[in-house]
């Protein structure tokens, strides 16, 4: 597609859902330090798309990959920063020690799976659950953040959690656990 046609349908067809999408995100990743590069990312991937011919719907593949940029994001943050070493800085049981490629593969297929979880979460829920487990902010600081009481964030940590474990039982990643005591004094 020449500049041209590619500008007027780049202004066109995504720059009218700018705002609607900064909002999104806003509201569905309160904790990401800087939506402007998921915005320049989301558009990025979106020009790639089209270039490709396989953008079909602009609006919803616009909000879709402002999602999975985000969670890539997410999966960027949780994991090591690298450092070049030296071989001879660095002695060979060390290098033996670490984890091999299955072990490597089950943490990333984990952290999918929890990242899934908390996506899947309402709202208010997913700001308090990434709030507390992403940057570590405590159970008040939440509150004074998100303008709700401290047993609320409580309240919203314990559904949080609780909708995680169902989430995972239901995919196998996590073994049911025994029927609550109320459920057995009724059988």
């Amino acid at each position: 597609m020449p500049p041209t046609e590619q500008t007027r349908w780049f202004s066109e067809h995504v720059l009218p859902y700018e705002p609607a999408l900064r909002a999104y995100l806003h509201r569905r990743f309160p904790t990401l330090p800087d939506h402007d590069d998921l915005v320049q990312e989301t558009y990025a991937r979106m020009l790639r798309a089209k270039e490709a011919g396989r953008l079909t719907y602009e609006r919803a593949f616009l909000f879709t990959a402002a999602r999975n940029a985000a969670i890539d994001l997410f999966r960027r943050r949780r994991t090591a920063p690298h450092e070049s070493l030296d071989e001879t800085d660095v002695p060979l049981a060390i290098l033996e020690e670490t984890p091999g490629i299955v072990e490597s593969l089950d943490r990333e297929q984990r952290l999918e799976a929890l990242l899934e979880a908390i996506v899947a979460l309402p709202e208010r829920c997913r700001q308090v659950m990434m709030l507390r487990h992403l940057d570590g902010v405590s159970y008040k600081e939440i509150a004074a953040r998100l303008g709700i009481s401290p047993e609320t964030v409580k309240v919203h940590m314990i559904k949080g959690v609780k909708d995680c474990t169902r989430f995972f039982q239901q995919r196998g990643l996590l073994a049911a656990t025994a029927p609550a005591r109320e459920e057995r004094v009724a059988s």
